[in-house]
């Protein structure tokens, strides 16, 4: 990236600010763990991937759900799915899994306040249309005056059209425009396929052949990108 020519960035959400690049669904196998539940990570995988369906099909989640409680829904079809929902490990890993959000956002604070305050900013996130009120609930609403969600906007990552928004949002080049994301195939390949600028958190992903990969626009942490604008 050259930092010298851009003009505004779009932050990806999920993955990207709450969790240090990670894919969520190490996050939440953590949280099964912690709650001591008996499956193996193969039987999780399955849980984790018939939820997102559930949710993706169904109004589940509503706009005012925050996270603790989009996590709450979240686990319940997952444990259900197996049938060991109990209402204390579901509360057990919903909690240690916002917990471990609100952690990793206040190491993304600090970088949100020092690029806000050169940059305008846009959030770019496939999301269930409560987006704003998980970010209302992080204090993080103030950094994002325009919000360009999946759910709302009818389009979703990887279709490149989903950034081409955000880039209008902005008012600027696609070339003058920085993406930071945490997934090369969702995030990096289709901003870059418009003219944008990338920077890729790479933390755990799904698969084997995704932690694999590289990418000339990796980035050891967010907090990286406060140092390379200092040098300017």
């Amino acid at each position: 990236m050259n930092w010298k020519t851009i003009k505004g960035i779009i932050f990806d959400y999920g993955g990207t600010l709450d969790s240090r690049g990670v894919h969520w669904s190490e996050v939440l196998w953590a949280g099964w763990q912690h709650a001591g539940v008996d499956v193996t990570k193969e039987q999780f995988r399955e849980a984790y991937v018939h939820a997102e369906r559930a949710l993706a099909k169904s109004p589940i989640i509503l706009p005012e759900d925050n996270f603790l409680t989009l996590l709450r829904k979240k686990v319940k079809i997952e444990l259900e799915f197996l049938g060991l929902y109990s209402p204390e490990s579901c509360e057990t890993i919903a909690q240690y899994c916002y917990q471990a959000a609100k952690e990793c956002i206040e190491e993304s604070r600090p970088v949100l306040d020092a690029l806000s305050e050169r940059y305008p900013l846009v959030l770019v996130s496939n999301f269930y249309g409560n987006v704003s009120a998980v970010l209302a609930d992080f204090d993080l609403l103030r950094y994002f005056p325009k919000i360009i969600e999946s759910a709302v906007v009818g389009v979703r990552k990887p279709d490149p059209a989903i950034f081409q928004l955000g880039v209008d949002a902005l008012g600027l080049p696609a070339q003058e425009v920085l993406v930071v994301g945490d997934s090369l195939k969702k995030d990096i390949l289709p901003a870059e396929s418009i003219g944008c600028q990338t920077a890729w958190l790479k933390g755990k992903g799904w698969t084997s052949d995704e932690d694999a990969q590289t990418h000339p626009s990796q980035i050891p942490s967010l907090a990286s990108l406060i140092g390379e604008i200092n040098q300017l």
